[in-house]
Order: structure tokens, then sequence, then C-alpha cells
């Protein structure tokens, strides 16, 4: 494989204008799928500000403040347990025939708990019992290596699993059903349709344009609010907080940081990372106009990409897209930081078949964050390159162009970018939903500069 430098444009590839919306019977499709699995009278979701991807997934609502539950039940229940600020929100949601309960135990510190202060009382009151056997779906759910209890524990509030514990009577009638959304190889959330992929191409393709034009605009003698603020928020709903960081040789970029007042300056390793629903994008690189040492360095983890690319397929397990990219970037003394992709979705990080010994395969369906973090890379540089795609068979494939001919279009648009500018031919099952698919520049002031295969 040789990697080059080369001079080439990015194309304006265009983004979405409107939000695409999941249909009510959709909704009501991955609720009613929830409960069949979890082979339970009643099925709780717990989510807060930071923890709504599987109620958002659900419903279409989540809490801007408070915590929230989504009660499901046994007679077609769909219920809401909102707090005092939420109950004005949340009939927003998209999921038909659903009821919205208050209960202020919900609510934040201070504020009116006089109406309805107990949660107790409020499972009592949606037909929950003694007796009732009751699956909970939280943020994350435990392996068997983590956790060795006689009975689960639970990725939820404390005060959730008490009242619970009081409502049925006795704590083994509570389940963990989180997997049902998030376990990589079946989950609800990790195998999507044409409206989440809709969904998550509005992402995408906005993040990816966000930090273009941050790598684009940066300037030396700037303070990184300044190159930060090039990023043109527009209001879009963040999953992780806007990242930019820099650093001068001899200390190290630390990647999550949020962006200061400090003034960037010739040479230093810059990094950025914006994140939106259903994809993050990251690029990474100097403010320079070029160093050799560091372009090798490039080079070497662009194979680490492209292995990934030239891997991942229908039917292949993770651990072979794991060995590939190891394999590709241990040529050059590389390795990734983390597993090398993800799933994404109403979070940056939903799980991953991607791991070492992984025999779990790739399925159509999975909308995946291409997500190689290089490592070791020398204090003061920094490398990343990252965006979204969403895997397809045939089929899903003719869906997406009937529903949503114009994602259709810029997903072709972006495959014969990377086929034709970076020498990248994907296979038919991988949908770039980023603009800037694939496309890295090393040297933030040379941004026409990308590397390809030659």
């Amino acid at each position: 494989m040789v990697v080059s430098l080369k001079s080439i444009k990015l194309p304006t590839f265009g983004v979405p204008l409107a939000l695409p919306t999941v249909p009510a019977d959709v909704y009501e499709k991955r609720v009613s799928q929830l409960i069949e699995r979890s082979e339970s009278d009643w099925v709780v979701v717990y989510a807060d500000r930071e923890h709504h991807a599987n109620m958002t997934f659900l419903t279409g609502f989540e809490p801007r403040f408070e915590e929230a539950l989504l009660v499901l039940g046994p007679n077609r229940e769909r219920i809401l347990v909102v707090g005092n600020e939420s109950q004005s929100y949340a009939p927003l949601a998209g999921l038909p025939g659903i009821s919205i309960v208050l209960n202020q135990s919900m609510s934040l510190l201070g504020q009116d708990r006089t109406v309805h202060p107990s949660l107790v009382d409020t499972l009592k009151q949606l037909g929950i019992k003694k007796g009732s056997k009751v699956g909970i779906a939280g943020w994350k759910y435990l392996t068997a290596s983590e956790w060795d209890g006689a009975l689960p524990s639970f990725f939820v509030s404390a005060y959730l699993i008490d009242a619970l514990v009081r409502v049925v009577g006795d704590r083994a009638l509570l389940s963990d059903v989180t997997d049902v959304l998030m376990r990589p190889q079946d989950g609800l959330r990790c195998v999507v349709d044409v409206h989440q992929i809709a969904i998550n191409e509005w992402g995408a393709s906005r993040s990816s344009d966000a930090v273009w034009r941050v790598v684009e605009g940066a300037a030396e003698s700037e303070t990184e609010f300044a190159i930060a603020a090039r990023m043109g928020y527009a209001g879009e709903v963040l999953t992780a907080h806007m990242m930019l960081a820099s650093s001068s040789a001899g200390n190290p970029v630390v990647g999550l940081r949020s962006p200061t007042s400090r003034i960037v300056g010739y040479g230093d390793g810059v990094t950025t990372a914006v994140s939106y629903w259903g994809g993050l994008s990251s690029r990474a690189g100097l403010l320079s106009r070029g160093d050799d040492d560091f372009l090798e360095i490039a080079k070497a983890y662009f194979e680490g990409l492209v292995a990934w690319y030239q891997t991942t397929d229908i039917g292949v397990e993770g651990g072979m897209i794991n060995d590939a990219v190891d394999a590709a970037l241990a040529r050059n003394s590389l390795k990734p930081a983390l597993n090398p992709g993800h799933l994404v979705g109403y979070d940056e990080w939903v799980s991953t078949p991607i791991r070492p010994g992984s025999t779990d395969k790739i399925v159509s369906g999975m909308p995946f964050q291409v997500d190689i973090i290089p490592t070791p890379v020398p204090d003061g540089q920094a490398l990343n390159c990252e965006d979204a795609v969403v895997i397809a068979d045939e089929g899903l494939r003719d869906l997406l162009r009937h529903a949503y001919p114009d994602v259709a279009r810029r997903i072709d648009d972006r495959r014969a970018f990377m086929r034709e500018s970076l020498g990248v031919d994907l296979k038919a099952s991988i949908l770039p939903l980023s603009n800037s698919p694939l496309a890295l520049p090393p040297f933030w002031l040379a941004t026409d500069q990308l590397l390809t295969l030659a």
C-alpha cells in the first residue's frame, strides 16, 4: 500500500435542512419488540440528560434537565413519567398512544414536590403491583466478568430500584433488559432502519461540515476559542461537548478538552471534534504547512483507516476488523488507543462488535463510527480522522433510495469522491454519511493536501 499527499479539493456534498422524523408506527414497532424480547410483565426505561439515547430511540422524547421513565405495560400502556419541567416538553414524543404522568421526584432540587412526590405511589397507580416482573433498561449493562452477584445490578438511579422493590416486593423480580437495546450483535439500536439512517446522515453531514470549517479556518496566533467559533453552530443537538485542543512540542494534546483562550502557534498539534445525533466528526493534525517526520506517521495511520474500509463488510467478524487495523498500524509501531470502530446513534458510543477475538458478525443496518485513535503519537502532535458510516445490504439500500433519495444521492457522491480522488473503492455495503469522508489533511494550513492511495 502506497500512501501519498496530493492536492485535492473537497467537494460540497450538501446537508439536509429538516431533521428527518421517525414515523409513529416505527416507534410502536420498536417498543413492541422491546417488550416481546424482555419477557417481563413491565419494562421501565430510565433516562436523564446524559443518558437519554434509549428513550429517544423508543419515543422521540429526551428529558432536558431531569430524569424520566418510560413505563411499558401488558395492556399497551405507554407512559412517560416526568418531572415539572419535562411535563410541557413531553408532548413532543412521537410514540403513539403515550400518556404523560407527573412525578415530582424527577424534578430538580427546590422545585415544588407537593402534588406528586412519591415514585412508589406513581408506579402503583400505573398498574405495577406486588409480584410483577419488571425489566429495566439503563444506559449500559454489565458483562459476566464485571458482576457475579446473585441478583443483577443496574445502571440506573438507585432510587428507581428501591422504589420498584417496594412495589413488586422482591428484588429478584427485577431483570436487566438493556442488552435488548444495546447488545452489539442484534440490539434494537445497533441494527437500524432507513429512518434512523437518514437521521444519522443529517447529524453526520452537519458535524463533518462544522469540523471542516474549523480545520480550514484555523490560523496561527489565534485563540482556541476563535478557531472553534468557526464551526458555525446552528443549534443541533449535541451528543458530546464540542472539543478543540492544542499544544506545543513536548506537551500532550488532550483531545477531550474543550477550547480555551490558549493562543495556537505554528507547528502546534491541534485536534477538534463535533458530535451531533448520528455521528461525530473529528480531525487532528499539525497547524503547519508541512513536516516530513509527522507526514510519515500520518501515512501509517491512513493505512490503518484504509484497512478498516477494506476489511469491513456484511458477515465479517468484528475480531477480523480489529486484527486487520492492528496489523496495518503495527507495521509502523502504532496501535489503536480504543476499539477501532463502534456503533453510534443518539449517543456517541452505543457499543461495538469490533473487539479482540470478537465473533460478532457485521450485519446490515449497523451504524458505525470509524473511530481509530492512533497511539503513540509524540507529545505536541495530534492525529485523527473520524466519521460515521452505515452498513447496508442491497435491500436496505433500495429502501433508502425510495424513502430518502437525497440521502442516497449524497452517499453515492461521497463514495465516488473516495474512489476517484482518494483511491479507496468501497464495498457496496459501506455508506459514508460524513461530508469529509476519509479526507485527512495532516497539515491544517494546507487543507487542500489530502492523503490518498497512490
